[in-house]
């Protein structure tokens, strides 16, 4: 199991991470961005819709800016919803 840093994340994230009981970039893979910004978002109110796109970004193995305007505006959605 390799650290989330694996993914592109940094050590900030990566601590945040681990608070809300994630402690591997499979982890995060499994849940996927979405259920991790839902506990984020939980543990840390102030938490915004970019780390969502970084989380997804991570997750696919791309750059956030490689993300389609679909994907960015489903992830929208959903993060409105919390």
């Amino acid at each position: 199991m390799g650290p989330v840093t694996d993914l592109g994340l940094g050590k900030t994230m990566e601590k945040k991470l681990h608070s809300v009981g994630i402690h591997s970039a499979e982890e995060l893979t499994e849940i996927g961005s979405k259920q991790a910004v839902f506990r984020l978002k939980a543990q840390y109110p102030n938490t915004c819709v970019v780390i969502l796109y970084h989380l997804e970004a991570a997750v696919r193995g791309v750059e956030i800016k490689q993300l389609e305007d679909t994907c960015k505006a489903e992830l929208k959605a959903y993060f409105n919803q919390l």
